[in-house]
């Protein structure tokens, strides 16, 4: 699909749950370090974060199931997308490097899916650090209102399976373009080559990732009601970063996280979404700091 690779890195094809391979790169010695990526992006949304961590912990990046290099199944199921059965293939992959306990950190689709495996698999994942998202249960509670059309594609993708799926693809690359976009106000986050392989990737994916979209509204977010019921918390440190959501939304960042994470961070960055890229330094020192803890 890509010529483009972090460099430095080797690429392997892994395999997850259910023989789902999974396309990895990773690099380094050290304490590992997992990285997840967003929407509507791959693995490669790390590059410069990835590289520079690699200095000095063993580094895994990788595409989610569904996403980039990585197989795409029929959703036959919800659990196929589910972010448990996703946790999942974060756990075999890692094991597969001889990772039986890592930090994971997400930006995004990435981000719920590190918190999945935080809940899951308290004793493999020692840290989570949180790009620019809230848990899956509390991103429902506080889109309300005309400020809520910021999260348009959540509710579309949302729909029974058929028509997302036909209305994305008849007009795909204005989709995913229209995110690159609106979701990067310097305009120069990506170099062109780049921007046409996020966009490529995602035209080729339109089924799998509105799967992975329809059970955050569905598998997921039952998952995260049954945790917060039987009173499950994350029990590692957590750190999250994000723009300020929570004053136009009207939602504290603190309170949300903090219900769920009893060792927990937060701070906000003047940044876009794509913050990863935008301002690599300053993610890097992010999770650098949270690995001290």
């Amino acid at each position: 699909m890509t010529d483009l690779t972090i460099p430095g890195f080797t690429y392997e094809r892994l395999t997850g749950v259910d023989g789902v391979e999974l396309n990895v790169a990773h690099a380094g010695q050290g304490s590992p370090v997992v990285f997840l990526h967003g929407f509507p992006q791959t693995h490669l949304m790390w590059s410069a974060v990835a590289s520079d961590l690699s200095r000095d912990h063993s580094v895994l990046a990788m595409d989610l199931r569904g996403y980039g290099e990585s197989d795409k199944p029929d959703a036959a199921t919800p659990e196929t997308y589910s972010k448990r059965t996703m946790a999942s293939d974060v756990v075999e992959v890692a094991a597969q490097l001889g990772h039986d306990r890592f930090a994971v950190i997400g930006h995004d689709r990435g981000a719920l899916v590190a918190v999945r495996a935080g809940l899951d698999h308290p004793g493999t994942v020692t840290h989570i650090g949180i790009l620019d998202v809230l848990p899956t249960m509390d991103t429902w509670d506080v889109l309300q209102g005309v400020e809520a059309k910021v999260a348009w594609h959540l509710y579309l993708m949302a729909q029974p399976k058929g028509l997302p799926e036909k209305m994305i693809d008849a007009v795909a690359e204005e989709f995913f373009t229209s995110f690159l976009d609106s979701w990067d106000p310097t305009g120069s986050t990506f170099s062109p080559e780049l921007r046409r392989h996020y966009v490529c990737a995602s035209m080729a994916a339109v089924p799998s990732i509105v799967a992975d979209y329809r059970a955050t509204a569905s598998i997921d977010l039952d998952m995260d009601r049954a945790d917060r019921a039987q009173g499950r918390q994350l029990t590692m440190p957590v750190a999250a970063i994000s723009q300020d959501w929570g004053s136009r939304l009207g939602f504290d960042p603190i309170e949300i996280w903090g219900a769920w994470a009893p060792d927990f961070t937060y701070e906000p960055i003047n940044a876009g979404h794509f913050m990863a890229e935008e301002n690599p330094a300053r993610i890097a020192e992010f999770i650098r700091q949270l690995l001290t803890r």
